[in-house]
Order: C-alpha cells, then sequence, then structure tokens
C-alpha cells in the first residue's frame, strides 16, 4: 500500500482547506427600516423616512409600483385601497380594487396617505421614488423592493426597465454614489434579480424567499449564481439555523423579515427577539417596523 510522508499529507490537507469557500468574513450587522419607521408613521410616506433616518436606520426600505403613466412610487400593496383614502376621492369610478397601475400619478397625489395611520399624519401623500431617492440620498441607504414584476409583465409595463433606467439616470450603480448611498436591490421574484444583475452588476441584489427549499445547500449554491444575498423569513431561519453558515461559505450576505414589537413572539421583546438572530444564528440584517429598538454592538 501506497502511504505519504507526514509533510506531503500536510501540504495536501492545506491544500484542500485553501480550495473550500472561505466564510463571509464578520461585518457589522445592519438594520432596514421596513417601510421606514412604519411602526411610528404610515408606511411610505415622507414622514416615515424621516423618522427611519432620524433613528439611526442603515437603509430605508421603498417597495415600488408603478403608475398608469409609467411612474415607480413607494407603495407596498399592488392596490391603494390599505393606505390610502382612494374609495373616498374617486367613489365607485373603478369598481373593485384600486390598482395603483389603473392611476396616474398625478391622479395618487391626490390621496391622502396618511389619515388612516393617526389623524396627525393626514395630508401625508404617496412619494415617487425619485422623490424618495431625494429625500434619502447621501443620509441612509436605499433598500428597494421590486413588487409584482408579473402583474405589470401581464399589463405590457417593464416594471425591471423602469427600476434600472431610474438607478442609471441618478447614478446610483456608480461607485462613488455607492460610497455614500449604498444601494441593494430585494425582491421574491428571480427573474427580476437575475436581470438586474446583468444590467446592474455593481448592484447587490438579494432574493426574498418564504420557502424552505431555497436555504438547502444546493439551492443557495445556484442562488449565489445571480444573487448577492437571501432573505429568509425569520422562521425559516429558525427552522434552518445552519442556513446561515452554509450561505456564508458561498459568500451570500443573510438578510430575515420582519421583526415587529407588536409581534407576540417567545421573546421578552423586539430587541432580545433581533438580538437573537444577529448574534447567536449569525445573520448579517433584518427588517424592522422599529429601527429605534436595533441592537447595535
Amino acid at each position: 500500500m501506497l502511504t505519504l510522508s507526514r509533510s506531503a499529507a500536510v501540504i495536501m490537507l492545506a491544500l484542500a482547506v485553501a480550495a473550500l469557500p472561505a466564510p463571509r468574513a464578520e461585518g457589522p450587522k445592519q438594520v432596514i427600516a421596513h417601510r421606514g419607521a412604519s411602526a411610528y408613521a404610515p408606511e411610505h410616506t415622507v414622514a416615515s423616512y424621516t423618522l427611519a433616518m432620524r433613528q439611526k436606520a442603515d437603509f430605508v426600505e421603498p417597495d415600488l409600483a408603478v403608475t398608469k403613466d409609467n411612474v415607480l412610487i413607494c407603495l407596498h400593496d399592488d392596490t391603494l385601497d390599505r393606505t390610502t383614502n382612494v374609495a373616498e376621492v374617486f367613489g365607485g369610478r373603478r369598481g373593485g380594487q384600486a390598482l395603483a397601475n389603473d392611476f396616474t400619478i398625478d391622479e395618487i397625489k391626490r390621496l391622502d396617505a396618511g389619515k388612516w395611520f393617526k389623524p396627525e399624519f393626514a395630508g401625508s401623500r404617496v412619494p415617487t421614488f425619485q422623490e424618495m431617492i431625494d429625500l434619502v440620498r447621501g443620509k441612509a441607504g436605499l433598500y428597494p423592493e421590486l413588487k409584482s414584476p408579473e402583474l405589470y409583465k401581464s399589463r405590457n409595463v417593464d416594471q425591471v426597465k423602469l427600476f434600472v433606467d431610474l438607478i442609471r439616470k441618478n447614478g446610483l450603480e456608480q461607485p462613488e454614489s455607492l460610497r455614500s448611498t449604498p444601494v441593494i436591490i430585494q425582491s421574491f421574484d428571480e427573474t427580476a434579480i437575475r436581470r438586474v444583475a446583468k444590467e446592474l452588476p455593481t448592484i447587490p441584489r438579494v432574493l426574498l424567499t418564504s420557502n424552505d427549499a431555497d436555504v438547502t445547500t444546493a439551492r443557495l449554491r445556484e442562488v449565489a449564481t445571480f444573487a448577492t444575498g437571501i432573505a429568509p423569513e425569520k422562521a425559516i431561519i429558525a427552522r434552518h439555523p445552519g442556513m446561515v453558515a452554509a450561505a456564508h461559505n458561498l459568500r451570500l450576505t443573510v438578510t430575515s423579515w420582519t421583526f415587529r414589537a407588536d409581534d407576540k413572539t417567545s421573546f421578552p421583546t423586539v430587541r432580545d427577539e433581533m438580538a437573537h438572530y444577529l448574534y447567536t444564528l449569525g445573520i448579517d440584517a433584518l427588517f424592522t417596523n422599529n429601527p429605534d429598538q436595533f441592537p447595535r454592538r
């Protein structure tokens, strides 16, 4: 039987270790203000975004929808019903649910986007993505989500192109801009993330998921070919805590969602819950409605 000398075996072991993917270097944990500081102000309004920056959010998250005249606006739902007074202003003119894509930007700017939350926010308007960029740029990072690309595709609207064009128009993909205003794009839509990878290669890309199948090692390996990070719902990470190290070994960041003080969980406070995911399970960042409760160390 052929045997190796001790020195040769050590060399071969060193080479094998060197060939393994290095884990992601530990960096500062980051807080993303979910729809702004949405526990304290109406989501996706100037008030919510401004408060998030006051509460030292690293990133502010705008969900993106598209108007009838192809303007990107900051809106979580596909419809305007939950967070505006669209029924009051337009009555039964539209019928059924009020899809944002059925209204022009001028029409949407007539809507009150704050009164539903608290009377003192009455008069808040739905901001355009450009207005959100102008508000946040240089003060915090931008973490936009492409919502419902397939819905817009079915209506012959290219949401991804509108996003890419606006990012380029503002120079947000340029290295010097990314240093002062980091941008990370996120979506549940894999096709959209793959496309952004080609059209905006300098912008980090995160695949959102609520699917356990997306955190297997094989699937993470595939995700790493088109994304720079993965963002599972927090329950998935709790069920599969080993996925954090597996993702880091593939140089994927791990972000989770959504941490909110009004959730009933097994943790004493939302700060304790966030600390567990960040410092025990080892995730890199998280979305929260309560940026002021983020446990920095």
